[in-house]
């Protein structure tokens, strides 16, 4: 577990800005390409940990649950693949398709992205305003391995807030994953 103290970004920081991040649909996605919506959620994910794996389809739930309502999503790979090959883009593109994904899956090569937002593990997601603030990072929810077990939805939570112009319940909360496999 990533403790708070951890967190490269603070509430109210701004959203490090990112370009030409190339993306399983083909095409390369910056920070700009969402600059219309209301929110947008950055969530630093991969292919073979099993809690991004765990926490994959709520977040896919989340994500077509507020699409109408302003919210924009990229989910960003910054895992180094020669020790881990499933989060090779072809693997990615594979795992976009098979889930369905209703926002952009992109690859940070350098790794540049995860270590501007301070990313420490996957699952790790960011909430930001229209003024991309940020509002909310920490965990999806408060039970990973068992969906019905959740009492406390984080994410959706803080999305309801800002949608609502109110400030989260909770701006931040520690992490749970596998770690950001750096170079």
């Amino acid at each position: 577990m990533a403790e708070l103290d951890g967190f490269k970004l603070k509430s109210g920081d701004p959203a490090p800005p990112f370009s030409g991040l190339p993306g399983t649909d083909g095409r390369r996605w910056s920070l700009s390409d969402f600059q219309s919506s209301d929110l947008l959620l950055v969530v630093f994910s991969c292919n073979h940990c099993p809690y991004a794996q765990a926490w994959e389809g709520r977040i896919i739930d989340i994500v077509r649950d507020y699409a109408t309502r302003g919210l924009a999503t990229i989910m960003i790979n910054s895992n180094e693949t020669a020790n881990y090959p499933d989060d090779r883009m072809e693997r990615m593109v594979e795992r976009a398709r098979s889930k369905g994904y209703p926002f952009p899956y992109v690859r940070d090569d350098d790794q540049n992205v995860a270590h501007a937002y301070g990313a420490l593990v996957t699952p790790h997601p960011f909430l930001f305003d229209s003024q991309r603030k940020l509002l909310f990072q920490g965990k999806i929810d408060d039970s990973w391995q068992e969906p019905s077990k959740v009492q406390h939805r984080f994410l959706r939570d803080a999305i309801e807030a800002a949608l609502a112009k109110r400030a989260p319940p909770t701006t931040q909360t520690s992490v749970i994953g596998c770690t950001v496999k750096w170079r």
